[in-house]
């Protein structure tokens, strides 16, 4: 089994077993042992994996990090681990100490599902405030796994991954800022597109002028951007060739052999197959997520809701942020359909419904979600 496939295991495993973790232990034993394995390190070599590292700066409080990597004998990577229900917001502050305490370029805060990647690009040996990598083993991208293939045992450059460092964090800031100004435009950024257009002086009465109008273009830029991709997958599917079943010749063997057979539709009820990630997009699932953006319209601007599926439920999503989640529905077991309800520290709590009209009866809920991130 290749990294990909052992990391996207792993995420299924996962999303199924999360609700039953009862410990930090249990967290690190079924979520994060499995992923530095995966990385291709031996768990149960100590020359590999050090459990309980000594990182106390005073040689008083004796704090230990949960885990060191290390690579041609020196400590590479930290792992402080967290229960999985934990948030991790509450725990930076201590792997910032641990890490001034060793000679390792990189640190891990962790609660198994989400990992929060840091270095020390501002100063050395001094972590940053921010991560410049954060990977969410519920929503994992192709980009993510790539990222996260960088620390493989087999792959692992310092200099490749403090360039990439360096590139991410920006990036991620620049992308921040950008969908910031997109969703809600600052004067200073309606002023420059409008000076752009506008020949006048561009006072007061012409930023008002100008701001509903800078936004409804952003909107259909982005909207735009999202049909002609939709186009393409659509007629990338449509161009498919056909593969029809062969001719039988004259000598041919019985009628009962296997044959090659025509190109499978599409299941009733399914829009579209992930056959890679093993993601079924349904009907259903779409209607849900059109219910709620209807639902939502009255307090944000709907051409920011979005929806990602994944294996075990469809997010319906503020800006395509899997950090703004207005809910999930989980429609596809045969006998039971819930929507999941986030509070501020992403704890979901599941409702059962019977139909999809029972999503109204969330209404108030999901506005407030969604107004949250106005």
């Amino acid at each position: 089994m290749d990294f990909k496939d052992s990391v996207l295991q792993l995420s299924e495993r996962i999303g199924k077993q999360k609700d039953s973790i009862a410990t930090e232990e249990a967290t690190k034993n079924a979520f994060i042992l499995p992923l530095i394995s995966a990385l291709g390190y031996d768990v149960f070599n100590p020359f590999e994996v050090v459990p309980e590292v000594d990182c106390d700066l005073n040689k008083k409080k004796g704090e230990k990090i949960d885990y060191a990597i290390k690579h041609d004998d020196e400590i590479i990577l930290l792992i402080e681990c967290k229960h999985c229900a934990q948030n991790l917001n509450l725990h930076d502050t201590q792997l910032r100490r641990y890490f001034a305490a060793t000679n390792a370029r990189f640190g891990v805060l962790t609660n198994g599902i989400e990992y929060r990647f840091y270095t020390d690009l501002e100063k050395p040996n001094i972590m940053d405030d921010k991560p410049f990598l954060v990977v969410d083993m519920l929503d994992l991208s192709d980009a993510d796994i790539e990222q996260l293939k960088k620390f493989h045992k087999s792959y692992y450059d310092v200099s490749k991954i403090l360039d990439t460092a360096q590139e991410l964090k920006y990036t991620t800031q620049l992308r921040s800022v950008l969908s910031g100004e997109f969703n809600s435009p600052s004067p200073d950024f309606v002023k420059y597109i409008t000076k752009q257009v506008y020949d006048g002086v561009v006072n007061q009465k012409v930023l008002e002028q100008f701001t509903p109008l800078v936004k409804r273009a952003i909107s259909g830029i982005v909207n735009d951007a999202i049909s002609e991709r939709l186009g393409i997958a659509m007629r990338s599917v449509d161009d498919a060739p056909k593969v029809a079943a062969p001719e039988p010749a004259a000598d041919a063997v019985p009628s009962d052999a296997p044959v090659s057979a025509p190109q499978k539709e599409l299941p009733p009820g399914v829009v579209f197959i992930d056959e890679e990630r093993g993601i079924v997009t349904t009907q259903e699932e779409i209607d849900g997520y059109l219910i709620v953006k209807a639902i939502v319209r009255s307090v944000v601007d709907v051409s920011r809701v979005t929806y990602r599926d994944a294996q075990n439920y469809f997010s319906v999503l503020m800006d395509d942020n899997n950090r703004r989640p207005i809910c999930r529905l989980r429609l596809n077991a045969k006998s039971v359909k819930y929507i999941g309800l986030l509070d501020a520290e992403r704890n979901e709590t599941k409702h059962e419904i019977k139909s999809l009209d029972d999503i109204y009866n969330f209404a108030d809920a999901l506005r407030a979600a969604a107004a949250s991130y106005a």
